[in-house]
């Protein structure tokens, strides 16, 4: 069997929701069954964004749901020079350019875009104002990857083919932007391929993500990943559970009901005995009957909690 290295990838604006669960569990599950490794890295590269105790009270609902890891938990934001070094490497493909535009300039100058994900839907696509040289007397704030004539396709194990026409459906995209820090497209790549990872069990959320991703792979000559997006739990209004949306922490005290529930979310019908069961022996069945082809073909989901 080919190695298998996994991951979870949380960003730590809050605690651990059924959302989060769902993505940790089909993951986790994922990397077991093929007897793989499964690696924790907190994408904290957003500061402004990070909650403090957050990353502390993800980690202690993972160890609550038996959701053990291998290795030291990953911290995007102690992670600046790996990102500049590779920021540089894509400096010297020529593909990348200084941007001087604000965000109102963007937002009133930005085409439509063509794409039919609906992760992101009304998603606006930057016109290519400054990839041919800054205006006179405008100063770079933001540094995007040009990705004119560029086409990225993979087969997700889930959602089948997907392709993306990046300049039509997205635009040149950000990797570091006007406060200086590193995009999250950038980070995440660098950081797949410096922990080894081979295969990405995440959120569909995400899936309109991963075109740019691949295209950064391809620039900095890395290796293609194998992806599977799975369905993000929504409420009743039809939005992303979130901190946003006011999503519930998983208490750890009802850790292997909320596990049963994800499973039941996954597709992957957890039989009426495992009703009252800790979570090592509804993790243990899991484990011995994940079969990813029962995960349903969609991108979102009403959740089960």
């Amino acid at each position: 069997m080919p190695f298998y290295r996994g991951r979870f990838a949380p960003s730590p604006t809050g605690p651990l929701h059924f959302g989060s669960l769902v993505a940790a569990l089909g993951s986790w599950l994922d990397a077991r069954s093929q007897g793989g490794e499964w690696l924790v890295r907190m994408e904290d590269i957003d500061w402004p964004r990070r909650v403090p105790g957050a990353a502390d009270a993800i980690l202690t609902t993972l160890e609550a749901c038996g959701l053990e890891w291998d290795g030291e938990v990953l911290y995007q934001s102690r992670r600046t020079e790996v990102y500049t070094a590779a920021f540089e490497r894509l400096g010297a493909t020529g593909r990348l350019f200084p941007c001087g535009c604000t965000r109102r300039e963007i937002a009133d100058s930005a085409l439509p875009s063509t794409h039919a994900f609906d992760t992101a839907p009304g998603e606006k696509v930057y016109p290519g104002t400054c990839r041919n040289g800054l205006a006179p007397g405008r100063v770079p704030r933001s540094w995007r990857v040009n990705v004119s004539h560029t086409v990225a396709a993979f087969d997700d194990l889930i959602q089948g083919r997907i392709e993306q026409d990046l300049e039509a459906d997205i635009g040149d995209f950000v990797v570091k932007r006007a406060d200086g820090l590193f995009a999250y497209q950038l980070a995440v790549v660098v950081d797949d391929n410096e922990q080894g990872i081979t295969n990405v069990v995440r959120g569909a959320d995400l899936l309109d993500s991963t075109p740019r991703q691949i295209h950064l792979q391809q620039l900095l000559g890395l290796p293609a990943l194998r992806y599977a997006h799975l369905p993000v739990a929504v409420n009743a209004q039809g939005e992303k559970l979130s901190k946003q949306t006011y999503a519930t922490a998983i208490s750890a005290r009802r850790a292997a009901e909320a596990l049963n529930s994800a499973l039941a979310f996954l597709g992957q019908a957890p039989p009426a005995g495992l009703v009252g069961a800790d979570a090592t022996e509804i993790l243990g069945w899991a484990r011995a009957h994940w079969n990813v082809k029962a995960v349903p073909r969609t991108r979102a989901l009403p959740t089960l909690m």
